[in-house]
């Protein structure tokens, strides 16, 4: 894996298209610390309003590294890399750098692997459908996990029915 003095950070654009830097968040989330402000940050930092940037798709694989580290179920890992992920080309956002593209696909395998075995152990429906969401991009299911992201168990159901 990419590490934090590898390149330079600082021209890396966020999800606000100009540059951001987020390894001092990523150092606050590996302590564990204020998870939930960190969480607030990145999510801020790294995807505004359905744009995200290289510092975004560079953040991938440090944000599941050190999930996978920590030991503990959370949505957020699942969720922002879902959302980065699901951005990745669409609009005016760019692709995932050639230099990252091994890192950050293999990120995206890891958390898949994780949440395979994590599903089973959740009782959380939200949870549930982020760590599924993971799942369907790892397997190329792209609008699944579009739906899973974006739609409640509730709105999923309704829609459901009206098939």
């Amino acid at each position: 894996m990419l590490e934090f003095g590898d390149f330079d950070w600082t021209k890396l654009d966020g999800g606000y298209r100009q540059p951001f830097d987020p390894r001092p968040l990523l150092r606050e989330l590996a302590i564990g610390d204020g998870l939930n402000a960190t969480w607030e940050a990145l999510w801020d930092e790294l995807h505004h309003q359905g744009d995200v940037g290289a510092a975004s798709f560079a953040a991938v694989p440090h944000i599941v590294d050190i999930y996978r580290s920590r030991g503990a179920t959370d949505w957020n890992a699942y969720a922002i890399v879902a959302i980065i992920e699901l951005a990745r080309g669409v609009n005016k956002n760019p692709d995932v750098p050639d230099w990252l593209k091994e890192d950050y696909f293999s990120a995206i395998r890891d958390l898949a692997e994780a949440g395979a075995s994590e599903i089973l152990r959740c009782d959380d429906t939200d949870t549930n459908r982020m760590i599924l969401s993971v799942l369907a991009l790892e397997r190329g299911l792209r609008t699944l996990a579009r739906l899973l992201v974006n739609y409640s168990d509730d709105e999923l159901s309704e829609l459901a029915s009206n098939l």
